[in-house]
């Protein structure tokens, strides 16, 4: 679930505030964030998993009231209530596939658990790579690998931003796919921000999709 009201965000202290449009996503729901690059999307992502603080108005995300707190509060409610997969991927290159998806349970504050890992691994169709490092990855496998990251503690909130850039058709496709495949699995809310038509057309068929175009918005 996510429901936002009069949600605001200030780049710098005085700086004019961004404002965005109010929102109500149902649990289960999905949510195409539309915008080409500097309209705010991935400000709206980070405010949605709590890596940034709102300026004002409400925010409520996975039942829970963002914008008060802190430090490694809200890092373990990150990792236990949203998936994130980046555009960027962050995946340390000192360690393994299966050590990059059992930092999810140290944020989380949960024992490690290798067997969650292997079955996350499997469930996007790379678990033959859990003890490859990251630059032994292809750019899909890396994908693959960060939406099991995303996906290992079955999170309430799926955030997806800019998923398909750089694919070509067919890998687009497939990794749209999957993280509708992996969304349902987790019965989470699915946001996919986007400026890719590809992602517009194939989407636009899901039942109760819900879109929110920041176009209009002034750039970040």
């Amino acid at each position: 679930m996510i429901r936002t009201r009069g949600l605001s965000y200030a780049y710098a202290a005085g700086s004019e505030a961004l404002r965005f449009p109010d929102v109500d996503l149902r649990q289960g729901g999905t949510l195409l964030l539309r915008g080409r690059s500097g309209t705010g999307k991935s400000t709206w992502l980070a405010l949605l998993a709590g890596l940034r603080s709102p300026a004002g108005g409400d925010l409520f995300v996975a039942s829970t009231q963002l914008g008060t707190q802190r430090g490694a509060e809200i890092d373990a409610w990150r990792a236990r209530s949203v998936g994130f997969l980046p555009q960027k991927l962050h995946l340390s290159s000192a360690l393994t596939v299966a050590d990059n998806l059992a930092l999810v349970y140290f944020a989380a504050g949960l024992p490690r658990d290798d067997a969650a890992i292997n079955r996350a691994l499997a469930q996007v169709g790379v678990a033959e790579l859990a003890a490859r490092r990251p630059h032994q990855l292809s750019g899909g496998q890396a994908q693959r690998v960060a939406l099991a990251r995303a996906v290992l503690l079955t999170p309430q909130i799926l955030l997806a931003d800019e998923p398909t850039a750089s694919l070509d058709d067919e890998a687009a496709a497939d990794a749209l796919a999957l993280l509708q495949a992996s969304a349902t699995a987790c019965d989470a809310s699915l946001v996919i921000a986007t400026h890719d038509q590809r992602v517009v057309q194939a989407l636009a068929a899901t039942p109760g999709l819900q879109q929110l175009d920041l176009n209009s918005m002034r750039a970040d």
